[in-house]
């Protein structure tokens, strides 16, 4: 179900220039044995999926530079940064420069 939520968002939502929409992965809120982890204990989510991506940025001589992600990657993102976007269903994204995030990661 996520899935179909994030290509409803990326129809609807073209991020501009070097900027990529994120869904971040949830955070593991309970132990394989079942114990709740609190909030204030969880880990931070430095993961996430490209859910839209915008056409690139401009060089100096007014080229166009294509991302290097693309939307499905897997992506490692900094601790801080990004713009949280708020959209339908309560689901929620983030807005990040490509040269803001880490890593492309391999599945």
């Amino acid at each position: 179900m996520a899935t179909h939520v994030a290509t409803n968002v990326a129809k609807r939502l073209i991020p501009l220039l070097d900027r990529v929409l994120i869904q971040k992965a949830e955070a593991v809120t309970k132990t394989k044995g079942g114990i709740v982890i609190p909030e204030k204990a969880q880990a931070k989510v430095l993961r996430g999926t490209v859910v839209a991506v915008g056409p690139g940025s401009r060089n100096q001589k007014g080229e166009l530079v294509p991302l290097s992600v693309k939307v499905g990657d897997q992506v490692l993102l900094p601790e801080y940064g990004g713009t949280k976007v708020e959209l339908e269903e309560n689901n929620e994204f983030h807005l990040f420069r490509e040269s803001d995030i880490l890593a492309k990661l391999e599945s």
